[in-house]
């Protein structure tokens, strides 16, 4: 009996070929999305989560208010560790103490490279339960010994155990290799560490770190910890709330310090915090892609139900002659869901088909390394599981209402739909439209955002700018020949020192008082120290004053500020105001317009920079305008090299440094986008099937209208009028809550886009135009069919 459902399941179908390509490519196409986004999901929710220590893990942050605003930082002071274990050690099985993940240069025999790693304590690996693959665990315990990534030691030494081998380290410090470990998933906090040394390692080679006159001041390290088992995370935190109040002094305890354990699970999708509270995170666009994927397949299976309530219509007089000839009830509830399966079973295949061959796709966009699940039986769980639900509801009304006709009444012809029987059409096809418009809206936004801040001025000039990462004092100590050898040959314009890249700042000081300023007023502000020609190079915009000049000896103690500084302390005349800077007297000798250094959605925040005889992180060079940029970038290799010859040469142009700001807003843009394509796609296959199914049934009724003299324009107005409305009612339903919500997200932008008008009649126009497309196919079609043929039957 079974096989005559599905023989007869598949005639079906085969004999409604488009109707049943219709209903699995739609179904298909959903199920793909959903499958994507899941899989996105699932690696966003295990992020950090294969660490065997994870629910135990935390990192020690904490709450400073500077300038008015309760901030949030990783970085805590260098003795904190130590204060920890010893006044607060029963809490915790490890307390490590770790610098920034920085990158060093590591060199064996005649192989360089830059990579990225942190100083770290011994205990490290066992708290991060690495997986070793030469060595043990334990291998930090040498102060001048070094841990390497599988990937990196593959790249020095390649398949050999490198165990017990000798690499130099920024060309100056030799150490042995004690162990290898497998490398660290992408979807981790740590993926970027390719190596580890030693925290006494820092210690030996930075003296100064044990004779700091107030080490307490200074916010440069981070501490991790894990808890003994079942350990409280918030009792501890409230232990240790006040361990760094307790250790400074008076004028430092106007800043606030809260320290508090911040736990793993948080690092990565609650990350985020606004006045000393956690506002969110990853986990918005968790919620944001789980909601668009839930609404893509929603359009889907509201294609499949929509097609297959109109076609079970059709079927009226089949279900008469089943019944007359001896079907029973049961029988024919088992025809209809025989036939939904396997429609849903066929769309299944080609949804795992279509992720397959746009994973490695989507995973360029999303900046993933997701892999197709074949093994995990929770995903084939909830792939089968969902097309068993969509296949009962689907093939429920069918399967339940037309089994119930009475056979007599069918054959008779007497038997009628009703009025109401398109109703739900009309209703499922208002949902897909509302939700297609609404990611259309979303997508529009959040491009418009994007390109806001793009626009936005950005107080120097990118063209030409290179950045390079120094880590060796090679370059310093010869600054000023490789300058002159660079401007002679033409290469560049300019080149300048700095302690932080031009995009972004790296340190921030306290310590400022000027006249008027509040004394019990705590502030932090983002301070550079560079060299001379600086500004030059970057192409500062001044308004009011100079720039730094080799001129004036005393530039040794003066101070360029933005205008948010100047706004921020209150200054009318800020050209030759006197500033103390820990007591020290030091001159403002120019005003500059606001960098934007940090996020280019937030304000610019009140920047100082001073100059400095000491070797800067990063050199800044502007390229000669009638150069190539090739040619002078082989130019300034040659010279580097030349100066620095253990050192890799490496560069980034300025322009592609600060787009990467706007990576994790255009990747949201780009992924909508795609959806949004993918959703109207949907709307408008259900919409032609629909379409056909309408035009079939009034085949007739258009016959008759053409014999009475009815145009082909009046006819395609006739089947395009209910469209049409239905959009314009999904229109009017969508866009107050697509307003709504674009509204409350703009919100955690404090550099933010408007939503305008155009946006929504652009939107609303275009949605209509397809639905016209979509529908004068068929229209069109019916339309010009012969009435010869639609009523020769009657």
């Amino acid at each position: 009996m079974i096989r005559n459902y599905i023989k007869i399941s598949i005639r079906t179908l085969t004999k409604n070929k488009a109707y049943t390509f219709i209903n699995i490519t739609g179904l298909a196409l959903g199920m793909a999305v959903a499958m994507l986004i899941g899989l996105w999901i699932h690696d966003e929710l295990s992020f950090d989560r294969h660490f065997k220590n994870f629910d135990r893990i935390a990192q020690v942050w904490q709450h400073q208010t500077f300038n008015g605003h309760i901030g949030t930082q990783t970085y805590v002071p260098f003795p904190i560790g130590d204060e920890i274990r010893k006044n607060y050690g029963a809490d915790f099985k490890h307390v490590i103490m770790a610098s920034w993940n920085a990158r060093h240069i590591l060199a064996a025999g005649d192989k360089k490279f830059n990579k990225n790693g942190p100083y770290i304590e011994p205990d490290a690996p066992e708290m991060l339960s690495l997986r070793m693959i030469h060595g043990t665990r334990a291998g930090l315990k040498d102060p001048y010994s070094i841990m390497l990534s599988e990937s990196v030691a593959k790249a020095f030494f390649g398949d050999t155990d490198p165990t017990g081998s000798v690499m130099k380290v920024d060309n100056n410090i030799n150490v042995k290799v004690t162990g290898v470990y497998e490398d660290l998933p992408h979807n981790t906090s740590f993926r970027e560490m390719s190596f580890m040394m030693p925290w006494q390692l820092m210690v030996i080679t930075n003296p100064w770190l044990k004779t700091m006159d107030d080490p307490w001041r200074p916010n440069s390290y981070q501490t991790y910890v894990q808890l003994i088992d079942n350990a409280d995370i918030d009792q501890a935190t409230a232990r240790i709330r006040d361990i760094k109040k307790r250790n400074i002094n008076k004028e430092q305890l106007k800043y606030k310090p809260d320290v508090f354990l911040n736990p793993m699970s948080d690092w990565h999708l609650y990350s985020e915090f606004k006045e000393g509270y956690r506002v969110g995170g990853r986990i918005e666009f968790v919620w944001l892609f789980g909601i668009i994927g839930a609404f893509v397949l929603m359009l889907a299976c509201i294609n499949f139900m929509n097609l297959s309530t109109a076609r079970s219509e059709k079927r009226a007089k089949e279900v008469g002659i089943r019944k007359a000839v001896g079907s029973v009830r049961n029988q024919l509830i088992i025809q209809f869901f025989s036939e939904s399966f396997i429609v849903v079973g066929f769309a299944f295949a080609v949804a795992i088909m279509l992720v397959t061959l746009f994973l490695p796709m989507f995973n360029e966009v999303a900046d993933k390394k997701m892999t197709m699940p074949w093994t995990e039986p929770q995903f084939w769980a909830a792939g089968i599981g969902f097309s068993i639900i969509t296949a009962l509801i689907a093939g429920s009304y069918p399967a339940l209402y037309l089994s119930s006709f009475q056979p007599v009444k069918v054959l008779k012809g007497t038997f009628r739909a009703g009025r109401l029987a398109a109703v739900p059409r009309k209703v499922l096809v208002v949902v897909q439209f509302a939700v297609s418009i609404i990611l259309i809206i979303g997508t529009a936004v959040v491009f418009r955002q994007i390109q806001f801040a793009k626009n936005r001025p950005v107080g120097y000039s990118r063209d030409g700018l290179v950045s390079i990462s120094m880590s060796t004092d090679h370059i310093h100590k010869h600054f000023e020949a490789v300058r002159h050898e660079l401007k002679s040959a033409g290469a560049i314009v300019e080149m300048a020192e700095s302690d932080s890249p031009i995009t972004d700042t790296w340190s921030s000081t306290s310590g400022f008082e000027w006249k008027g300023k509040d004394p019990e007023q705590s502030v932090d502000f983002p301070f550079d120290e560079i060299s001379h020609e600086y500004g030059k190079t970057v192409g500062w915009q001044f308004v009011q004053g100079r720039d730094f000049s080799r001129e004036f000896a005393t530039d040794s103690l003066a101070l360029v500020v933005n205008e948010a500084a100047v706004k921020f302390m209150g200054l009318q005349s800020p050209v030759n105001e006197t500033l103390t800077w820990f007591k020290k007297p030091y001159k403002i000798i120019g005003v500059i317009k606001d960098l934007v250094v940090n996020s280019p959605y937030s304000q610019a925040q009140p920047q100082m920079f001073c100059l400095s005889a000491s070797q800067g992180n990063m050199v800044s060079i502007r390229l000669n305008p009638a150069a190539g940029a090739s040619e002078s970038i082989g130019k300034i290799k040659a010279v580097f090299e030349k100066y620095d010859p253990g050192s890799p040469f490496e560069y980034d142009f300025v322009d592609q440094m600060y787009a990467r700001k706007f990576s994790d807003e255009e990747r949201i843009g780009k992924l909508t986008t795609f959806f949004s394509v993918l959703a109207i796609l949907i709307s408008c296959l259900g919409l032609f099937g629909v379409a056909s199914f309408i035009a079939e049934q009034r085949t007739k009724e258009i016959g008759v209208r053409k014999v009475l003299g009815a145009t082909v324009l009046n006819v395609w107005g006739l089947l395009s009028r209910d469209f049409v409305l239905l959009v314009c009612i999904a229109f009017v339903i969508a866009s107050p809550g697509a307003w709504y919500f674009l509204e409350g997200w703009l919100q955690k932008y404090e550099y933010r886009t408007t939503i305008s008008w155009w946006i929504f009649a652009l939107t609303g126009i275009g949605t209509l135009m397809i639905t016209l497309l979509t529908v004068s196919f068929q229209a069109i079609r019916a339309a010009m069919m012969n009435p010869v043929r639609s009523l020769r039957s009657e």
